[in-house]
């Protein structure tokens, strides 16, 4: 019998191409929900799965996969929606793609911090709904960001990009993260780390690059939000729910910060409540790793993960290798390079 794979959503060049060559590829064609996902791996089980972060995999969908079920291999760096502990009790490995997003998120944070900053798409808006009448001196004004104080929290390889971009338009930098990462030896000495709380309270712009876990869910919060600089611009291109957005809206209709920018969201695709009406804020459908050449990066390295998994061999970016500590599945294709 053939390995198969399944993904939800059709994936970009070069996946289709990559995985056909050693496996059967069926496509749904459609974001599945959890009765969906049980049903259709119990009706018709596969090797692999690739769905999407909006997607929820947990124990009930992993038994549904059943003894062949043996690797998750996600399109996308984030893997909070899969159970990985489940996964690793029930022996399968679980894959995403890190590193290949790192810069075309950190342009993203960029353009989110700078639109915000300088109330760009709102001079849009105002401009195609026919109200600009010409130049005022108080018209639109932004927050600077030449010479502001930057706060990164999470300070990965998404984070020290931003730092980078940041330093190019003369901002000062300084970043907070519980683990305590190595930082790059271009940024020695540029940087600063400081407590969350000073961060909270001084920095001019915080942008947030942080995983999702227990102790992230809603570190941005009414405290942390009511600590900021009434002039202070929030951006998210991490997980939604880092940010209690409800909260957010809140803090924006009545002035506790200036402004946002956001590209996602604690309940994608819906946006808490009153969120759209409030002017300062840019809001941007989860862009932040779509470009063709970085959707491309995303695609192979997928792709790769599931062909290691069909090949009896540990995911070359697996989350949970322990799944396979007492012995990895028998191969049911060649290795690929």
């Amino acid at each position: 019998m053939a390995p198969e794979v399944l993904c939800t959503l059709a994936l970009p060049k070069p996946f289709p191409a990559l995985v056909s060559d050693a496996a059967t590829l069926r496509t749904a064609g459609h974001l599945m929900s959890r009765d969906e996902l049980v049903s259709e791996l119990r009706e018709r089980p596969v090797d692999v799965l690739c769905p999407q972060l909006r997607e929820s995999v947990d124990g009930i969908v992993l038994d549904a996969g059943g003894s062949r079920l043996r690797c998750v291999s996600l399109f996308a760096v984030g893997f909070n929606n899969v159970d990985v502990d489940a996964a690793t009790g029930r022996g399968v490995v679980v894959a995403n793609t890190p590193g290949v997003l790192t810069n075309a998120t950190a342009d993203c944070a960029m353009g989110l911090m700078l639109a915000a900053a300088r109330n760009l798409c709102e001079g849009d808006r105002e401009v195609r709904a026919g109200r600009f009448a010409g130049w005022e001196p108080e018209y639109l004004l932004g927050q600077d960001v030449s010479g502001a104080l930057l706060g990164v929290i999470g300070f990965g390889r998404i984070g020290q990009a931003v730092a980078r971009r940041a330093l190019g338009f003369s901002m000062r930098v300084v970043y907070f993260d519980s683990t305590d990462p190595p930082v790059a030896e271009d940024l020695q000495g540029r940087v600063s780390p400081t407590p969350l709380d000073t961060l909270l309270r001084e920095a001019d712009v915080i942008t947030l690059h942080t995983p999702l876990t227990e102790e992230t869910h809603h570190l941005i919060d009414e405290p942390a939000l009511r600590t900021m600089k009434d002039s202070a611009i929030l951006v998210n291109t991490s997980r939604g729910p880092v940010i209690d957005e409800a909260t957010l809206a809140r803090a924006l209709r009545e002035g506790w910060i200036a402004g946002a920018g956001l590209d996602v969201y604690e309940n994608e695709p819906e946006l808490a409540p009153g969120l759209t009406e409030c002017a300062n804020v840019v809001l941007s459908p989860h862009l932040g790793s779509a470009t063709i050449k970085t959707r491309a990066a995303m695609a192979e390295l997928c792709a790769l993960n599931a062909l290691d998994a069909l090949a009896g061999q540990t995911p070359r970016h697996c989350v949970n290798p322990e799944a396979w500590a007492r012995g990895a599945p028998p191969p049911l294709i060649h290795a690929a390079t």
